[in-house]
């Protein structure tokens, strides 16, 4: 499997003959009048001051209901994978020290062949921190640079925060931005969760995201949702109520590719737009 890996803006390593950039650690920061990033040794997921940025239908049934799929592969053969600091640790030896348990693993595991990663710590759909890409942005890149296959967006913990502390730019708006440039190809979006019970990057508000992903389905029959906030477990999260421990990542990395062999079975299709 071809892979290439964006992580962060440092410098570039070789692993296995993939090449992999490795995050720089630094602090968490805001900017006046804004949350503080919640803490993590290189993990920064402060919302900065919003800016706002800048489908065609695949034959796939239409349907908010969970998909009981059992496939073990997926008709995906080229991914590219867009996300947050949720991301960032699926790829992290840090976190995961057995490479068979990394993200590009699980994917190749599940029959994906070519596979772009790109995740940045505080990544948002619209805003940027300091020499960051936006998640539109990376993905307009990439389709610019030719890119065709199914999209995996691993986003909105960031977003969710976003909007509740005066976002002029919704979810709603937000999804339809990730969906104009999918353009009808396969898109799996993975829902959010935290701990928290106060603040911007509080449950409520990452679940009043989860609901405007569901609202889109009607808007996008190319679209599904793997329900990461149905299955996610307490016990995975670190102390900071956003972020995974060892355990968790290890999860997450293997059931973000399990349902995206549910969501495009390699052989039928899935039974629903939402996958567990």
């Amino acid at each position: 499997m071809t892979f290439a890996a964006a992580v962060g803006v440092a410098a570039v390593g070789l692993v296995a003959g993939v090449a992999v950039a490795k995050v720089a650690a630094g602090p968490g920061g805001g900017s006046a009048g804004l949350p503080s990033a919640i803490g993590g040794a290189g993990r920064t997921t402060a919302p900065v001051r919003a800016v706002a940025p800048g489908s065609s239908a695949t034959k796939v049934r239409h349907s908010t209901e969970v998909a009981h799929v059992t496939s073990t592969h997926t008709s995906c053969r080229s991914v590219a994978h867009i996300g947050d600091s949720t991301s960032v640790d699926l790829v992290s030896a840090e976190d995961i020290p057995d490479p068979a348990q990394r993200l590009a693993a699980q994917y190749s595991d599940v029959g994906v062949k070519d596979l772009k990663i790109d995740a940045s710590g505080g990544r948002s759909i619209v805003e940027t921190l300091p020499g960051q890409v936006n998640g539109y942005n990376v993905a307009l890149n990439w389709k610019d640079q030719g890119y065709r296959g199914c999209w995996v967006f691993a986003l909105g913990t960031n977003d969710a925060a976003n909007i509740s502390i005066g976002s002029p730019v919704d979810a709603a708006a937000r999804i339809n931005e990730m969906m104009s440039v999918a353009g009808g190809e396969p898109v799996m979006w993975v829902n959010v969760k935290t701990m928290l019970t106060g603040g911007a990057w509080s449950n409520a508000n990452e679940q009043a995201w989860n609901a405007a992903l569901v609202q889109a389905l009607h808007r996008y029959p190319n679209m599904r949702i793997f329900d990461w906030a149905a299955v996610a477990q307490p016990g995975w999260f670190l102390s900071d109520g956003v972020h995974y421990n060892s355990a968790g990542c290890v999860m997450r990395a293997k059931l973000i590719a399990k349902a995206l062999a549910k969501a495009f079975p390699l052989n039928g299709r899935s039974n629903g737009q939402i996958v567990r």
